[in-house]
């Protein structure tokens, strides 16, 4: 068995990547932090395959699914990711590019080359991790926000194109709320809410996903926030995250 993580180097993919290995399944781990990997591997007690590789390049997507097409991959995680923080008009459009490319870009042809297979093999799963920040606007985060909208809504189009072809692949996408990551460091905020442990979401997430659930979301607080953001309109929505947002600037 042969597990795909990319942003493996740390947080929830550095932890799906140990709990998959724990689970017997081989390991290549995708990242740009040579060294974190190198831990990654001694960490884990199956095969570690490292690929060093920036997935903001589109043409990087495509050779690393031409270099490990032939290794039958299992399960695929789409983990790669990050934020920025600030008003939409003040950030840097290149910054803001590449997180695009990483976000949405990378996410989408991975899925799009490795599901191919899957469905040929009439096996195989995969897990794109978004963000509770998919279901609601975001501003101060607005990119970033709308980046895992894309990644829900992908996901949830796919699960149902592959119920309808009767195909044994599976599909989920992970929706976690504040979890306790390098993201705050990379995006420039701290969480105004505890975060929940990497561990712990890996776990729950790897877990559900081989239940086959769809929207995969860790932790009562953000269920329960869910469930209520379906009955309250985006302008109060709007509203409420970016007094959350600005929150977070202060706690820096």
């Amino acid at each position: 068995m042969k597990a795909l993580v990319t942003g493996a180097s740390s947080g929830i993919g550095y932890e799906i990547s140990k709990y998959l290995s724990n689970m017997g399944y081989d390991i290549i781990a995708v990242g740009r932090n040579k060294k974190a990997l190198e831990e990654l591997k001694k960490d884990t007690r199956t095969n570690v395959q490292i690929i060093c590789l920036d997935l903001s390049i589109n043409d990087n997507c495509f050779k690393l699914y031409e270099d490990i097409k032939d290794e039958n991959i299992d399960v695929l995680v789409n983990n790669a990711g990050f934020g920025m923080y600030g008003n939409f008009d003040t950030l840097d459009i290149k910054k803001e590019l590449e997180m695009i490319n990483v976000n949405i870009v990378a996410c989408d042809i991975l899925t799009k080359l490795f599901l191919k297979d899957m469905k040929k093999n009439n096996r195989g799963y995969i897990l794109n991790v978004a963000s509770i920040a998919g279901f609601m606007p975001g501003p101060l985060m607005s990119s970033y926000y709308a980046s895992k909208s894309y990644v829900v809504k992908l996901t949830q189009a796919i699960k149902k194109e592959l119920k309808k072809s009767n195909s044994n692949v599976n599909i989920s996408a992970l929706c976690p709320g504040p979890v306790n990551t390098n993201f705050n460091k990379v995006a420039g905020v701290n969480f105004s809410v505890k975060p929940l442990s990497s561990s712990y979401v890996a776990k729950y997430a790897i877990d559900k996903l081989f239940a086959k659930k769809l929207i995969i979301i860790p932790g009562i607080i953000i269920k329960l926030a869910r469930f209520f953001s379906k009955f309250i309109p985006d302008s109060i929505i709007s509203e409420v995250v970016y007094h959350i947002q600005t929150k977070k600037d202060d706690n820096k």
